[in-house]
């Protein structure tokens, strides 16, 4: 069972939106336990199969590759999983836990959950509907209504609403999370795990080796 850190130097990372050589060589070489590959075409983080293949080729085994998708189809799945030798699917989107037991069953992966926060409601319902389904549940925070994007938003939620709590998933907290505030994060929240996207950027989909290694650092306790 998944239960709360008491410090952040057990956290564990995963570099989100890796859509460049630049980005994963910075990723690995800062000390991400995992990196997430975004298939979704809204998202200016979305990254195609080939460059998927390309990228995976220079991804060790010990790292974990996600990828990241929002109410996709088997086919699609499968066509993703082969490009870059996923590890674990990401849903982001309003999937229901037959479907994630489903795609479970399916590609013999493992699946992880985001589940959309902006109160204590959403963290029992998420308990309620995907604990022990899912393998991981990531809490993220709700995206602006002014946004197409379901998470990557660089918005935040009370993170001491995961305070204590433990779930028999594995579980990441996300939404809105920088070099500067992550420390803060998984003291509060008791995260084993915590996923960056925005939060290490220069511009919209680009990433920034420098806040990559800072991020990394400050969730580690380095």
């Amino acid at each position: 069972m998944a239960t709360r850190q008491d410090t952040p130097m057990s956290c564990m990372v995963k570099i989100c939106g890796i859509n460049s050589e630049d980005a994963a060589m910075a990723a690995m070489s800062a000390g991400a336990d995992a990196l997430g590959y975004v298939f979704f075409p809204p998202s200016p983080r979305h990254i195609s199969l080939n460059g998927a293949t390309t990228l995976t080729e220079r991804v060790p085994d010990s790292i974990l590759k996600v990828g990241l998708f929002v109410e996709a189809g088997d086919e699609a799945l499968e066509n993703a999983i082969k490009a870059g030798r996923l590890d674990m699917i990401q849903m982001h989107g309003k999937e229901s836990p037959e479907r994630v037991a489903e795609v479970k069953e399916k590609f013999g992966l493992r699946v992880m959950k985001a589940v959309s926060v902006s109160t204590s409601d959403d963290i029992d319902a998420a308990a309620a509907n995907f604990d022990g389904v899912a393998d991981f549940l990531l809490f993220d925070a709700k995206p602006p209504k002014d946004s197409n994007l379901p998470g990557g938003n660089a918005v935040s939620f009370d993170w001491s609403l995961l305070t204590g709590r433990s779930f028999k998933s594995n579980w990441m907290l996300a939404g809105g999370l920088d070099p500067d505030n992550v420390t803060d994060a998984v003291r509060i929240s008791g995260a084993p795990w915590v996923d960056v996207s925005s939060g290490v950027e220069k511009t919209k989909g680009v990433k920034d080796a420098r806040k990559i290694a800072d991020f990394i650092r400050a969730a580690k306790g380095y």
